[in-house]
């Protein structure tokens, strides 16, 4: 029995799932049933989250509850810092990143009851767990802003939200509420996103067993790369080749000429423009509205994205999530090499809710190939070669 070769698993049903869907036509997300865009104008991080975990808006009493939780496992033990501190500061910090999620199962446990076979029944567990990635994943990314600059990093607090208290400890300043707004919005916009590369990265190490903080590790890792995650830091990198509005016409046709990519357009699952796109871009408006003055680089994105309506939309490419997230990240102070983290301290919530969707009913993944090597032959001795 044969079977046909898809390049990337292009269209091939890994799972069944009820946590997020798409509808690529007319450009719709949602998360268990309520569009992408009514989320990210009415519900927070926190709620989205609860969310995609248990498959139910929470009520308020649960929601807090929730909310406490993550709260009070903001802080992260010092030998964890120490680590962090011995890294080299020239790296990636989504290198950082992987490499401290991964050690965190070594201080806090917990893979044991996996390893008993106990997977998705002990809900218990994995609400815990959930909890404690979720929390922590931002007190890493922010503290590491200040740790590669040599500085101790900012002490997490209680009495902040969560979007309030990761702007807290990137800066150390007070948030200003509207970019507490925009920051709680694009944690909502790139929770969950179905299958995806880093999803199913975390599906096939969560399908082991492993402990959840290595099934995490995985995940960043994979969302690390310049075609999943690292797009948006290579969108601004662009725009700023370009320079100014003025220059976008040559630019791309000079770019479509020698078929190079241009970051932050097309998606594989949308004929149309991604919904996160839209929503990020009135909230670069409304940014800029507050300053005053719509940036450079913003007006430069803007014309980018008419000529290519042009050039690309007849072939169903339009900006995806990428292109206005590095913008307006940058907008808000943010360094270029965070954004990617800043993606995965949002994903982690999608991911860990696939992590118990696998759990429940478990299968290690084990795909196979159409094997184009070597019929069997006889090994010949090296002074015969």
């Amino acid at each position: 029995m044969t079977s046909e070769y898809l390049p990337g698993l292009a269209g091939v049903p890994a799972t069944k799932s009820n946590i997020s869907s798409i509808d690529g036509e007319q450009g719709i997300l949602a998360y268990r049933g309520y569009d992408i865009r009514e989320l990210a104008e009415k519900s927070t991080f926190e709620e989205t989250a609860l969310l995609l975990l248990d498959g139910c808006l929470p009520g308020a009493a649960e929601l807090a509850d929730f909310d406490r939780q993550l709260r009070g496992e903001r802080r992260l033990k010092y030998k964890i810092r120490t680590i962090m501190k011995n890294l080299p500061t020239s790296g990636h910090p989504m290198e950082m990143l992987q490499t401290a999620v991964a050690s965190l199962g070594m201080f806090y446990g917990g893979e044991e009851v996996l390893s008993d076979g106990i997977t998705g029944n002990d809900v218990e567990y994995i609400h815990s767990m959930s909890v404690k990635i979720i929390s922590r994943m931002s007190t890493i990314v922010a503290m590491w802003e200040h740790i590669r600059h040599g500085y101790d990093p900012i002490e997490p607090r209680d009495d902040l939200t969560h979007a309030e208290n990761f702007l807290y400890m990137l800066d150390g300043q007070e948030p200003d509420p509207l970019k507490v707004k925009i920051m709680d919005a694009c944690l909502v916009l790139h929770a969950e996103h179905t299958i995806n590369a880093s999803t199913f990265a975390a599906m096939v190490c969560g399908s082991t067993l492993a402990s959840p903080f290595l099934v995490i590790a995985a995940a960043i890792g994979t969302l690390a790369g310049p075609l999943h995650g690292g797009a948006n830091q290579r969108v601004v990198q662009m725009l700023k080749e370009i320079g100014r509005p003025e220059n976008v016409r040559q630019w791309l046709d000079d770019r479509l000429a020698k078929k190079e990519v241009i970051w932050g357009m097309g998606h594989r699952e949308y004929k149309t423009k991604d919904p996160r796109a839209t929503v990020l871009q009135k909230m670069m408006v409304e940014w800029g509205e507050a300053q005053g003055i719509l940036s450079p680089i913003f007006e430069t994105a803007l014309e980018l994205e008419k000529a290519c309506e042009t050039a690309l939309g007849p072939k169903g490419v339009y900006p995806n999530v990428d292109y206005y997230s590095g913008i307006l990240y940058r907008e808000m102070g943010i360094a270029p090499d965070q954004y990617t983290p800043i993606f995965a301290v949002s994903r982690v919530a999608g991911w860990l809710a696939h992590w118990r969707e696998q759990l429940s009913d478990n299968r290690i993944f084990r795909p196979t190939q159409i094997y184009t090597g070597k019929k069997l032959r006889h090994y010949v001795e090296i002074d015969k070669r």
